[in-house]
């Protein structure tokens, strides 16, 4: 591990980043050079549109057109995904249905070349089930979620006695870092995290930003559930109340990478979004190019990718890091 992957583990205070022994091996780390997108394509009435052709795609970086090479509508190709599930202390009484519709999830998306790992994220990060690709043990470390948060915490609000620091209550952001910059990075195929949130960030020591370039390096999709607990925070204008700004945050993390956000409520149940978000990852086009501009000096790249048809909306990541070599 690099010491900058060492001196993270030990910032973000990773509580016990050893789970039980996963039943399959980790998936092989490699370095490659060709540009990976991942996309869906919708119509005008948001329906996923799943029967284009290589031939029908305009892709540009940094302005300049690229030529597809690798194309495909087959969505075989092994999928990682990180499920990250927000115990702070707002989330407390949503996190029984959180284990439920999870459960579901893994049970019907996984498939045999497929793999997973389960965090949750607190005042700490636990990962609570290392990769595998067994429902059942994923659903073993379902039940390990429970509320983690400062003592003398109630609902998310801070405790009787003042602090002159930071309370660390919702490390949303270190955890996303984590993930992608420890469990992701340099792993093959299709990757994806998934969190549950209510995008509040408490205490992360590390920023926004520093989340989605992780994201971005690791060529991972966020998709972002934002679900939250109206009376959680006594009704001082967080939760659902708080005017979006979760929902930005979530959106700033998300639509970068190819994902986005979405919000549960009364008549969308966290179980329909986990199956929309299922539906969306079985759909995607798989494409990859070399670029035009070879250099890897770590400079960012923007890209974008559209249809020939204007009527239909693609929805991919907009740009990666050129990493160097080494990094």
């Amino acid at each position: 591990m690099s010491n900058l992957g060492l001196l993270i583990l030990s910032a973000v205070t990773l509580a016990p980043l050893v789970a039980q022994e996963p039943d399959t091996e980790a998936p092989i780390k490699v370095e490659v050079s060709v540009v990976s997108i991942l996309a869906s394509v919708r119509n005008k009435q948001g329906g996923l549109v799943g029967n284009l052709a290589k031939e029908d795609f305009l892709l540009s970086e940094d302005g300049k057109p690229q030529t597809i090479k690798y194309f495909s509508r087959e969505t075989d190709l092994p999928l990682t995904i990180g499920l990250l599930v927000d115990v702070s202390a707002s989330q407390e009484r949503l996190i029984d249905i959180e284990k439920d519709a999870a459960s579901q999830f893994f049970t019907h998306m996984l498939r045999q070349k497929d793999m997973a790992f389960l965090i949750s994220f607190g005042e700490e990060c636990e990962l609570l089930q290392d990769y595998t690709n067994s429902a059942r043990l994923l659903r073993g470390g379902l039940t390990g979620l429970k509320v983690n948060a400062p003592v003398g915490t109630l609902s998310g609000m801070p405790g009787p006695v003042p602090t002159v620091y930071q309370p660390r209550g919702t490390v949303l952001y270190d955890a996303v870092f984590l993930a992608a910059d420890e469990k992701l990075k340099g792993q093959v195929g299709r990757k994806v995290l998934v969190l549950i949130t209510d995008g509040v960030d408490q205490g992360s020591r590390l920023h926004i930003e520093d989340a989605l370039r992780a994201a971005q390096k690791a060529d991972a999709v966020v998709y972002s559930i934002d679900y939250s607990d109206p009376g959680a925070y006594g009704g001082r204008g967080f939760g659902l109340g708080m005017g979006g700004a979760g929902e930005s945050a979530l959106k700033r993390m998300s639509e970068p990478t190819g994902g986005q956000v979405f919000r549960v409520d009364r008549k969308h149940p966290l179980d329909e979004v986990f199956h929309e978000i299922q539906e969306e990852m079985r759909s995607q086009y798989a494409i990859g190019y070399t670029p035009v501009n070879g250099v890897r000096d770590g400079s960012f790249r923007r890209i974008e990718l559209r249809t020939s048809n204007k009527d239909l909306k693609v929805q991919a990541r907009k740009g990666y890091y050129a990493s160097k070599p080494e990094e």
